[in-house]
């Protein structure tokens, strides 16, 4: 059962960042991220995964973070709060209400 979204449990600050891409000087490109905004989120963790990276083991945790809504949050981008990375893999208004976005994440290692 999940909760009602309320302003409240916005408790954990996080900041928004987009990916910034530069010429690497060998025809490449390397990626940066550049800071948006400082937003106040919940994060509920949705599920862990056994998966495999680079025929490596690892686990696979994605979570659902609520924020309220801004209109330049799209997929691709990140959230960051400390060491924690959680790529943002879809974008939706749950209530249709234009009052808060959630974020479907992935943690990254």
């Amino acid at each position: 059962m999940r909760r009602a979204i309320t302003a409240g449990r916005l408790r954990h600050r996080a900041v928004l960042e987009a990916p910034e891409d530069a010429p690497d000087g060998a025809g490449g490109v390397l990626r940066g991220w550049r800071a948006l905004a400082a937003l106040s989120v919940a994060v509920e963790p949705v599920r862990v995964t056994p998966g495999e990276r680079f025929d490596a083991r690892e686990a696979i945790a994605t979570h659902r973070v609520t924020c309220r809504h801004r209109a330049d949050v799209a997929r691709g981008m990140r959230l960051t709060s400390g060491e924690r990375r959680l790529l943002i893999l879809a974008v939706h208004d749950p209530d249709a209400s234009g009052r808060f976005l959630r974020l479907d994440c992935r943690e990254e290692a």
